[in-house]
């Protein structure tokens, strides 16, 4: 039984009381968390406000060499990170190895961010004036990991904080503490400043409250479910935080008569079962064109069919895990009996997969559901698991339509041949994602943007660092 603590101001503190970590393969505790106490989250804040004051001042080129170094023992605890986030997660080895290497990607890009921050030079309205407009960090930060990505998704905020100037707090998922914690852990051996980067565990009112009433902190940055991104709408009025929200999804992808079907059905079913659809751009929704609706339909569900289910550290690596905790399976059969009670069909999936060795595993099928309606959850609700409904449209008109019925607006996917009508879903859909004839919506290097309720400002890209850099202008007179 492996035991993790909060690293605070520079130190491994050990709280009171603990969060078990279950394996989701089996079911099985393999490790604890100590839950950070209210007085040593107040001190976690205390240390980086004090470490925000002089990391805010250090020179750009120190900060990146900084976050260089960081990048470089990520790298070199990518295996052991990545086993880690395997186990408490579910996700295969593979994929879990790559979301630790495209961490320390994020650490490398705004690293090379770091440097280049600059103002502007306003004109000016009198011969004895001048303006500077200059951009400076907004202050403490604290990072709120989800569970499904949680060292990648962290990585999306500690990087451009840090390239910034900011300090952080990182608050990772109860239900998968441990890679996060480990990443942050490396992180601090690149020789971080103390109190720079912290990260503290435990109970959510417990850090949330404190949180939210301090006025230190002057960021909270959070990839989390639309109903959380609304309650930490509320708990910021208090204190006027800046926010970052990516919130929930719910995935439409258009498929046209004139796609390239073969390649349509092998990435909508990538799309909607990797990490056993619990991630915020899984395609949910599926609206073909009505003249190849059950070509496509029958190629998409015998695809699916062949879709291997199991453990993390199985040999080959299977197309699916588990889904992280027995809670989410309880949500897909209450999603499939909704549907089916709405007159839905089930051509696939709908269920626990048989088998001893998925008895003790928080295992489901993927499932595929026909004759779908407006009001039955799947359709209405993201599932954030693997459930994807299948809908047809005629034109390009009712397929935005259908797709835009959604207060979600983060991800749409394409697949068309005719770059005429890619325009005008893309100018159409209020997604702030669109991608045309591919299943990677998300870059580095571009922004990453939530529409509607699906979040607040941005991630990704030099937008990304934006988000935690102030405006100052500077009115001068020269004569």
């Amino acid at each position: 039984m492996q035991h993790f603590n909060s690293f605070i101001n520079g130190r491994w503190v050990e709280g009171e009381g603990h969060i078990e970590v279950t394996n989701p393969s089996n079911g099985e505790v393999f490790a604890t968390v100590s839950k950070a106490t209210l007085n040593q989250v107040k001190d976690a804040i205390d240390g980086t406000h004090k470490a925000f004051k002089s990391w805010s001042r250090r020179f750009a080129l120190e900060r990146s060499r900084l976050l260089f170094k960081a990048a470089q023992k990520v790298r070199e605890q990518a295996g052991e990170i990545g086993d880690l986030l395997a186990r408490e997660q579910g996700k295969g080895r593979v994929d879990a190895r790559k979301e630790i290497e495209s961490a320390a990607d994020c650490l490398e890009y705004y690293g090379c961010l770091a440097v280049n921050i600059l103002g502007e030079v306003p004109p000016h309205n009198a011969q004895n004036l001048r303006s500077i407009a200059i951009r400076q960090p907004v202050g403490p930060v604290v990072a709120i990991a989800a569970w499904n990505y949680p060292v990648s998704l962290i990585s999306w905020k500690v990087a451009p904080a840090l390239a910034a100037g900011c300090s952080v707090i990182v608050k990772p998922s109860r239900e998968t503490p441990l890679s996060t914690i480990e990443f942050v852990r490396a992180c601090n051996e690149a020789g971080l400043p103390d109190g720079l980067l912290n990260v503290i565990s435990g109970d959510n009112s417990v850090i949330s409250g404190e949180v939210f009433a301090n006025p230190l902190v002057r960021l909270v940055a959070l990839t989390g479910s639309t109903g959380t991104g609304k309650e930490f709408i509320r708990a910021s009025a208090t204190t006027v935080k800046r926010l970052i929200l990516e919130l929930g999804g719910h995935s439409p992808l258009l498929v046209f008569a004139d796609a390239d079907i073969k390649r349509a059905v092998k990435d909508g079913v990538k799309r909607s079962f990797r990490n056993a659809g619990q991630i915020c751009n899984s395609v949910n929704r599926i609206f073909v064109e009505e003249s190849i609706r059950e070509q496509f339909i029958d190629a998409f569900v015998e695809t699916t069919r062949k879709l291997s289910i199991g453990d993390a550290f199985e040999e080959p690596v299977p197309d699916l895990g588990p889904m992280v905790n027995q809670a989410g399976v309880e949500r897909m059969e209450e999603f499939t009996a909704d549907a089916l009670g709405k007159g839905g069909k089930i051509l696939c999936g709908g269920k626990k997969p048989a088998g001893e060795k998925f008895t003790k595993g928080c295992y489901f099928e993927p499932t595929v559901i026909t004759q779908v309606r407006p009001d039955m959850r799947a359709v209405a609700e993201e599932p954030f698991g693997p459930i994807v409904t299948i809908d047809g449209f005629s034109g390009q008109e009712e397929a935005v339509a259908k797709a835009n019925d959604t207060p979600y607006g983060l991800v749409a996917y394409v697949y068309t041949s005719d770059m005429k009508k890619a325009a005008y879903c893309v100018e159409n859909l209020d997604w702030g994602n669109v991608a045309v004839n591919n299943v990677n919506p998300d870059s580095l290097f571009a922004p990453y943007a939530g529409w509607k309720e699906s979040g607040i400002s941005l991630e990704l890209g030099h937008y990304g660092l934006d988000a935690y850099l102030e405006w100052k202008h500077i009115k001068v007179e020269v004569e």
